[in-house]
């Protein structure tokens, strides 16, 4: 079975070819670091627009069947910043942790994390996981969570993820 994994990014502009698509790459690239299990990417780049993103999001968990999906962008408080929102909309579960970690991580850096409504929920089979837009944000915020989301995929049912162990160490108890 091909493991897939979503990447989202969420931006006006680069949706529009204004800006170059970096987040999204910032992404894969740090996925390529993690990980030494082989993923497909499933990749998207939309404007922040709330049904838009909840549609790829279940193109992406129902279709798809991507164990992972992660969004950049659209999580602060500006009035198009909807992807929490989107995120929610489509999730049976919510898992609140994941965003909390994050903001206490870029609390380190900025006082403005607090600004951030990072988040995370499981629909059915999918964990989907809502970044910063900003690329030295993600790599923080993913190398806070990260070690939690091959134990977390395990739990939904979904392909078991292996890690870079020089890079990443994935949390698993010990059964």
């Amino acid at each position: 079975m091909t493991i897939k994994i979503g990447v989202i990014n969420v931006s006006d502009r680069a949706s529009a070819g204004i800006y170059e698509d970096i987040p999204g790459k910032a992404v894969v690239e740090t996925l390529k670091e993690y990980l030494i299990s082989e993923f497909e990417t499933v990749y998207r780049v939309i404007p922040d627009e709330q049904e838009l993103i909840s549609q790829t999001l279940i193109e992406m968990a129902d279709i798809h069947a991507c164990c992972l999906v992660v969004t950049t962008g659209g999580t602060g408080p500006a009035l198009r910043d909807v992807t929490p929102e989107a995120t929610e909309a489509v999730c049976q579960k919510m898992m609140p942790g994941f965003g909390e970690l994050m903001r206490q991580e870029s609390l380190k850096y900025v006082p403005t994390a607090i600004l951030s409504r990072q988040t995370a929920g499981i629909r059915n089979h999918t964990l989907i996981l809502n970044l910063p837009g900003k690329p030295k944000a993600i790599r923080q915020c993913l190398d806070a969570v990260f070690p939690a989301i091959p134990y977390c995929i395990d739990l939904i049912e979904g392909p078991y993820l292996v890690c870079n162990q020089e890079v990443m160490k994935e949390f698993r108890p010990k059964s």
